[in-house]
């Protein structure tokens, strides 16, 4: 799940590409080392593991494709594969996947992105056979649209899966990362450096610097966050070309200008680099932004959040079709937590609690019993043992919690009857968390904006820590999901929760 400057793997133009194997990992700075390191003599395994694992994307999908579109010839045509349909079929996943940037390395590993530029490309497979179909007066052609091609599409979004599992696994063992030079202020290079310690999938090591003055956060240093600096922001591009980087990040500073930024991109032309530069302005990002050019200027622009419309109406019908769905799934198991509760103290199954949803307006929301009858009135008296950050009260220890509900805490069994607000149209299943109203009349303006929109039964903060996380922290993912939500960004966050439910992690 990824947050102002993103990583990509595309150089100048030119695919460079990504590996399974073991890779051997660059020479690492000195912590006071105020000169940059010859990489030229890394670039090579950077090459080989970025271009293998693009082969291995690429394999994998031509190869899912072949095999399911031969099996089908034989089993709804009952012919060789060698007829029109399988043909035909075959080269619209070629040409959809192609023309739809499926396989471009710019989005390979790039979160919901390599998902949402897959999905298009089948999409285009699709309605490329039935167009044929009618074109050719193949009409026969039902099952391979409706059929063949969803079953490619669910095998092949499981492998990209797979096989980005394995690259995270690589990254998170500090194998498989692109060596970045960051330029910027002190403070904006120490936020990119901690992003990107603290989010290892995404593929950015940060292991040079470059200010304004050549000097550190400090006075007189000459590293930021243990990275060291190595040298002034106009000596930019020559360290570039010695070091062998892969990404030069630009963030934000006040010494940077347009006529500054343009000459380092032409500095930077033939290297190995790709310039990425912040927008500097806000945290929005996906399809919201796009570059440009209006009277002989670059601008970004950034449209408004979808609060309405088809989209909107899409993410509706698939919450009450969704939640109705799970609903009917599991159901023995909403009995079994029922039947647990009440034999363990004989006291109500279900807690009912007022929470503000959509435009500020309140409902009941319903979650299973995992405290004590009255817990709400023990509460004042453990406010000095409060965890919880910003107005939100937690502790990893409360005593008010009974045996039963902290196994389902820690697996979030007891948001189930949540589906029943989903299903009544007061909650989604993804969205910001349901605060208390007590919370939302201490929100910032800014905080406020986590309201325009339904909470969720899970979101980003459910993926990315939960309970763990610091009030900012919770607020700035909340407001992330408000400006840049998208039905893939669902589709990660509802598989992502499926993980962190399964790993109990940040639940208490």
């Amino acid at each position: 799940m990824e947050e102002s400057v993103r990583p990509s793997s595309t150089v100048n133009g030119t695919s460079q590409h990504i590996d399974l194997q073991s890779i051997p990992l660059p020479p690492q700075r000195g912590a006071g080392n105020a000169t940059a390191v010859d990489h030229t003599s890394a670039r090579p395994p950077y090459a080989a593991w970025e271009s293998r694992y693009r082969a291995w994307v690429i394999g994998s999908d031509v190869f899912t494709a072949f095999v399911l579109i031969v099996m089908s010839a034989f089993l709804i045509d009952r012919s060789d594969p060698h007829d029109m349909h399988a043909l035909g079929t075959a080269a619209a996943f070629l040409f959809g996947l192609s023309v739809c940037r499926a396989w471009s390395p710019r989005v390979l590993g790039e979160g919901a992105e390599e998902y949402r530029t897959l999905g298009r490309g089948l999409m285009t497979t699709a309605v490329l056979v039935a167009l044929g179909g009618l074109l050719f007066g193949a009409l026969a052609v039902q099952p391979w649209v409706f059929i063949v091609v969803p079953m490619i599409s669910v095998v092949m979004f499981l492998q990209r899966y797979a096989l980005r599992q394995v690259l995270h696994r690589r990254r998170r063992l500090g194998e498989c990362l692109l060596p970045v030079l960051a330029a910027g202020s002190p403070d904006t290079v120490a936020d990119l450096i901690a992003r990107t310690k603290a989010d290892p999938h995404v593929g950015w090591r940060v292991e040079a610097v470059c200010t304004y003055s050549g000097a550190g956060a400090e006075r007189g240093s000459g590293e930021v966050e243990g990275v060291p600096v190595v040298g002034k922001l106009d000596e930019l591009a020559g360290h570039v070309r010695r070091g062998g980087y892969r990404v030069v990040a630009v963030t934000a500073d006040q010494h940077w200008n347009p006529k500054r930024l343009q000459r380092l991109a032409w500095d930077l032309e033939g290297t190995s680099a790709e310039m990425v530069v912040a927008p500097m302005l806000m945290e929005v990002a996906g399809p919201r932004l796009n570059v440009s050019g209006v009277l002989g200027m670059p601008l970004l622009r950034v449209s408004a959040p979808s609060f309405t419309g088809g989209r909107r109406l899409v993410k509706e019908v698939l919450d009450r079709f969704g939640s109705t769905l799970l609903l009917t799934l599991v159901s023995p198991l909403l009995l079994a937590i029922a039947v647990a509760i009440k034999l363990d103290d004989r006291g109500p199954v279900i807690y009912r609690q007022r929470r503000v949803g959509r435009d500020g307006h309140t409902f009941t929301m319903l979650k299973f019993r995992t405290m004590v009858t009255g817990a709400d009135k023990l509460k004042q008296s453990l406010q000095a043992d409060n965890e919880g950050a910003g107005p939100l009260f937690k502790m990893r220890k409360d005593p008010r919690v009974t045996r039963v509900g902290g196994l389902l805490r820690r697996y979030s069994l007891d948001e189930l009857p949540q589906l029943f607000n989903v299903v009544s149209g007061r909650m989604s299943l993804v969205g910001p968390r349901p605060p208390l109203p007590e919370e939302t009349a201490k929100y910032a303006p800014d905080a406020r904006r986590r309201l325009l929109v339904k909470p969720g039964l899970t979101g980003l903060w459910q993926v990315s820590g939960r309970s763990d996380l610091s009030w900012a922290e919770s607020v700035r993912l909340d407001l992330r999901y408000v400006e840049d939500w998208s039905l893939a960004l669902d589709l990660v966050i509802l598989w992502k929760t499926f993980r962190a439910v399964v790993q109990g992690r940040g639940a208490y």
